[in-house]
């Protein structure tokens, strides 16, 4: 069963989130993960209990690949990018 690596990012630092960007991607998809959101329109309709930013999904083909990707120690380097970049809310969750 698919899980999706939902991402609510606020980007403090644009131009170095870029190289988080292109350093996570191709990590992503070792795993089998395929990004389905990155950024885009977003129109919010509801924040009772929270008000996202800037929505990034990624679908894995199983709930256990996405937590191998988010585990892996190539991701957790490339991760401390992005921790001097954004503020996020990073959650993964299984499909139906």
């Amino acid at each position: 069963m698919a899980a999706y690596l939902v991402v609510d990012t606020d980007l403090t630092n644009p131009e170095l989130y870029e190289q988080y960007k292109l350093k996570a991607r191709p990590i992503a998809e070792q795993y089998g993960g395929e990004y389905l959101v990155r950024g885009g329109k977003l129109s919010v309709k509801e924040t009772d209990l929270w008000s996202p930013v800037r929505m990034v999904v990624v679908r894995f083909p199983t709930f256990e690949q996405a937590e191998k990707f988010y585990a892996c120690a190539e991701y957790q380097e490339v991760l401390k990018i992005s921790k001097q970049s954004a503020k996020r809310t990073v959650c993964i969750v299984e499909g139906v």
